[in-house]
């Protein structure tokens, strides 16, 4: 069992997902997640579709020197954004893993919200470029481990009506204490 940076308060109304040194930008997928975290899982998956089909754009909010502007970013209030495809592809099929874990868990999947998403560094992979003059550079990919837990939504409670008998006496300061007196005697 993998150790998760962080766990949810009700282990029995939440469900997990991860994956590790997948083959994706760690940067991209970085602030994918960060612009996913807290929604609703049926908002997420929508959102992450549509990122890919460029109807709803990325928030580049951090890693974002030379990143482009864009007027689909002032949609969400920034002004940078960008459309990373593979990073919403692999935070889509990590999503639907966690929904499928929640209905083999019993949990009421349309009532699933994002509790907790975070992606870490993997170890880089190395590979070599060609250069001048017969010298070679490095060329790294930058993997990434992801890890989530999706939560149940806490239904509101509506508050029950008091009676007169069990109804506290509203506190007043001593102030508005006075000034009641006051207005009592001014009133006799």
């Amino acid at each position: 069992m993998v150790k998760f940076s962080r766990e949810a308060e009700n282990s029995t109304k939440s469900c997990k997902a991860s994956g590790s040194d997948l083959r994706v930008h760690f940067k991209n997928t970085c602030v994918t997640a960060s612009a996913i975290k807290k929604m609703g899982l049926k908002k997420a998956k929508k959102y992450l579709e549509d990122v890919m089909e460029k109807k709803q754009a990325v928030p580049f909010r951090f890693f974002n020197g030379c990143i482009g502007r864009h007027a689909q970013a002032k949609m969400t209030g920034a002004t940078q954004c960008r459309w990373p495809k593979k990073s919403c592809q692999f935070l889509l099929h990590l999503l639907k893993n966690a929904e499928s874990n929640a209905e083999v868990k019993g949990l009421d999947t349309e009532n699933l919200e994002i509790f907790h998403i975070q992606v870490n560094r993997a170890q880089k992979q190395r590979r070599r470029t060609y250069r001048a003059h017969g010298r070679t550079n490095p060329y790294m990919s930058s993997p990434c481990h992801i890890e989530l837990i999706l939560t149940e939504k806490d239904r509101a409670v509506s508050k029950g009506e008091e009676d007169e008998e069990t109804k506290r006496p509203k506190k007043l300061t001593k102030k508005r204490l006075a000034q009641q007196r006051s207005q009592a005697l001014t009133a006799v």
